[in-house]
């Protein structure tokens, strides 16, 4: 049968989406599945679309190109349906324009069945929606999560749909209270969450991971409160959370005003965001609702034990307390202190995280998305026997969601036909998964249907020399190369990854389908005749396949980093040279001899403190840049400090740290694009206003 869904904007990372994308590529097993997004604000979508799933944008908002719509007259007017602006609001607000793309599209469709994922679709299909097709809407929220002035559209045309789906037990029976004559039936389906092809956490570091996006119900600030009592006793653990929105500024602040900032991490969004679940212990959810809860689900998959406070809806529907996860309590008065508890409890104790480990993940496949897409199909044959009987021809050859699922378990596979293509040896950008192993040697593994007998190496080649220098590793048979730390040397700088052909030495840049980096937690730097190196695989911007790489004669590694009131402390393990007698911390104004002006602090056990003073005589127009060094010994030459290890391709904008005033200048220790030390020294008037 011919399935369709309609999202508001296929195009983003969200929570409506993800669990949308994850039951399109279930169902497309065995049925011709479409995905209708109302808007299309970029290019292309953030997260993988299964390459059997067709993708339909009907209002093109893509700013500064030729086809953008906003100007459109129609698209200035407002919604014959949503015009409350408390309902609708944004460059993708509902329009007359959106009203009269999607009337036009469920009068045309062919399909089966369509679904509506948001309350504004939900309210497009009653009014525009057919007989001809079965009419489903989806609640991904909750009924206490919407406005009066939504309810009132949304409510009359759940009605009159064929059926209405939540993601919680709970939830669904507050919409059958509140519409007791609805013609709709009225049931909850839990979100599809796939399992990871990452590996899972092995449960040995020493982190505590969130992710979501970061808005007040989230409660972060809860989550960070709560660590600081746990940084107090577990000197050793950290947290990081990933995600974005418009808290990230009030929860930056909370965590310099802590003094929590080299132990709690706000890393920005991710996606796929499964490899760095592996990168946990265990898994932290503070939230004071949850309609569903996709990130416990996934964070279960990984093998990791949640902690989830214990809100209405989700969390408790999804774990057992002290069985497969932790909930806690949800009363204000005590919240954060009994969060704390939890995470000290589990933070303290490997086995019992180890056994609900073992049960988070069995309990996760409930959540699979084959197993989800059965109750969808279910539920079709219930409203209309027979509608689910036959499936495509086709659908065979696509199983397990296309020729990337499986494998790679996701990458930048583009909208495509609904039937899944053969795998082809002409595609031009191959997709790669690249892992680290433990010994920090990169393997590379290439899907052998999108390679011929001609390729026969991987390429890397310096972007800074535009590939004078290069290195080739040759492919094994079933498409692996492995780059081994031991026997080659990369120069500093970044190296795009190609698959190249012998012949003629033609290439093929590589798209990063997956890049694990998990083994580089806790892995030292290398040191040998060469000097001291490191690698970093990552996903470059534009998608591809890259590597960060370091490569010096001397390096200092900068451990804490403590902004005082009077100066800057900073803790150093030299690499490739010694601490001897004399040696210091030292801070160079950038493009300075160093022979009048430099900052210097004597090294006590690899620890200096940078008096704030010298550097706050200001001489540059709009700020100074003092880069800070290591001079191993008395007469030694200097050594430049930063942070090379670890799984930061760039640390600069992600790890970050306060500023301290001096007089009439702000200072602030930042690391550069190439992840080295330095402080900015700025005037206070102007940092304010920056």
């Amino acid at each position: 049968m011919k399935i369709e869904f309609l999202l508001h904007n296929a195009y983003g990372i969200g929570g409506t989406i993800r669990s949308t994308v994850n039951l399109a590529a279930a169902l497309a097993d065995r049925h011709d599945v479409r995905i209708v997004s109302v808007n299309r604000p970029v290019d292309d979508p953030e997260l993988t679309i299964d390459p059997r799933v067709r993708l339909t944008p009907l209002v093109d908002l893509r700013e500064g190109t030729e086809t953008d719509e906003f100007e459109d007259p129609l698209n200035q007017r407002p919604s014959e349906i949503f015009r409350d602006e408390r309902i609708d609001n944004g460059r993708m607000a509902a329009t007359a324009l959106t009203d009269q793309r999607v009337a036009a599209h469920l009068a045309a469709t062919d399909a089966d069945v369509v679904v509506a994922t948001r309350p504004k679709l939900i309210g497009y299909l009653a009014k525009y929606g057919s007989e001809r097709y079965l009419r489903l809407g989806q609640e991904h929220l909750t009924h206490e999560a919407h406005v009066p002035e939504l309810h009132a559209v949304m409510d009359p045309a759940i009605s009159a749909l064929d059926a209405f789906a939540t993601v919680s037990e709970a939830d669904a029976g507050h919409y059958r209270e509140a519409l007791p004559d609805a013609h709709a039936r009225i049931l909850s389906v839990p979100n599809a969450v796939p399992a990871p092809v990452a590996e899972p956490s092995d449960g040995t570091s020493k982190r505590i991971v969130s992710a979501g996006r970061l808005v007040a119900v989230k409660r972060y600030d809860r989550l960070i409160a709560a660590f600081a009592k746990v940084a107090a006793e577990r000197p050793d653990w950290n947290l990081r959370i990933y995600g974005r929105g418009p808290a990230k500024a009030r929860l930056r602040k909370q965590i310099e005003e802590l003094g929590l900032y080299e132990r709690v991490t706000l890393m920005g969004a991710r996606s796929p965001i499964e490899t760095e679940w592996s990168k946990g212990a265990v898994a932290a959810v503070a939230s004071d609702a949850e309609s569903f809860g996709m990130t416990i689900v996934e964070a279960m998959h990984a093998g990791l034990p949640v902690i989830a406070t214990d809100c209405p809806y989700g969390p408790r529907e999804i774990l057992t307390d002290g069985t497969d996860g932790v909930l806690v309590p949800l009363d204000d008065s005590d919240a954060v202190d009994a969060y704390a508890d939890a995470l000290l409890k589990l933070t303290g104790d490997a086995a019992l995280r180890a056994r609900l480990s073992a049960a988070a993940r069995e309990t996760a496949r409930r959540y699979e998305p084959a197993r989800i897409a059965q109750r969808y199909e279910e539920l079709f044959e219930e409203l209309r026997p027979g509608s689910t009987a036959t499936a495509p021809e086709t659908a065979k050859d696509g199983k397990k969601g296309g020729f990337l699922r499986g494998l790679f378990g996701g990458g930048r596979a583009k909208p495509a036909t609904t039937t899944a293509p053969a795998p082809r040896a002409d595609v031009a950008n191959p997709d790669a998964r690249c892992a680290v192993d433990a010994d920090g040697s990169l393997t590379v593994r290439l899907l052998p249907g999108q390679l011929t007998p001609a390729d026969t190496h991987v390429l890397l080649r310096h972007r800074g020399t535009k590939g004078k220098e290069a290195v080739r590793v040759p492919l094994a048979a079933d498409g692996t190369a492995r780059l081994e730390r031991a026997a080659h040397t990369l120069a500093e700088g970044r190296w795009d990854t190609y698959v190249e052909r012998e012949g003629d030495k033609s290439r093929r840049r590589l798209t990063a389908a997956l890049v694990e980096q998990k083994a580089l937690l806790g892995l030292p730097l290398t040191v040998g005749a060469a000097g001291v190196a490191a690698w970093v695989p990552y996903e470059t911007s534009d998608g591809f396949l890259a590597v960060r790489t370091w490569l010096r004669d001397r390096h200092a590694e900068a451990g804490e980093v403590r902004v005082g009131e009077d100066g800057l402390t900073v803790t150093v393990t030299a690499h490739g040279a010694e601490l001897g007698d004399g040696a210091e911390l030292v801070a160079r104004l950038r493009h300075g001899d160093g022979a009048a002006g430099d900052v210097r602090a004597p090294l006590d056990n690899g620890t200096g403190c940078l008096p704030y003073a010298p550097m706050a005589k200001r001489v540059g127009e709009e700020q100074d840049l003092w880069d800070l060094f290591v001079r191993p010994a008395a007469g030694a030459a200097l050594v430049r400090v930063g942070r090379l290890a670890g799984d930061f391709a760039d640390r600069k904008g992600v790890d970050t740290f306060p500023a301290a005033e001096a007089g009439e200048v702000r200072m602030r220790p930042y690391f550069t694009v190439t992840n080295d030390l330095t402080v900015s020294v700025k005037d206070a008037a102007a940092a304010e206003g920056a």
